[in-house]
């Protein structure tokens, strides 16, 4: 597995959305082919999933938003990082996002979004191949 065992990914659910079990999925699916995956659990703040990235020596945050307030939680949690001296820790993500918004989200440094129904196996092969591990 090589490097993969090193990379470590957050995966997060930020604001109020109470449906965690596609979030759980990915988790889980990044865990099986070989990623150390921390899942924060629901109902948690930007300024949380940051701090909990930035403890737990992260490569990357996975965040799951249902709720439509991605075009401020993302860009929120990217302006953090940056922030905090944390801005190489790639953020990436995906729940219910209309099209249109990616773009833009994607401007503001989302490096992916994944819509709801993508396959697993997709994930991670997007994962091996855009993930590197901050401190080898």
């Amino acid at each position: 597995m090589g490097d993969e065992t090193r990379i470590r990914i957050l995966i997060g659910k930020a604001g109020l959305d109470g449906h965690d079990r596609g979030a759980k999925i990915v988790a889980r699916a990044l865990r099986d082919a070989g990623f150390e995956v921390i899942y924060t659990g629901l109902h948690h703040t930007p300024e949380m999933i940051v701090e909990t990235a930035i403890q737990e020596d992260v490569d990357a945050v996975g965040i799951s938003i249902l709720s439509g307030a991605h075009n401020y939680l993302f860009p929120e949690i990217i302006r953090l990082l940056e922030e905090k001296g944390a801005g190489d820790i790639v953020v990436f993500g995906g729940g219910i996002i209309p099209k249109d918004d990616v773009p833009g989200l994607v401007k503001k440094g989302v490096k992916a979004i994944f819509e709801p129904g993508t396959p697993t196996g997709e994930i991670i092969s997007w994962v091996r191949e855009n993930i590197k591990p901050r401190n080898p």
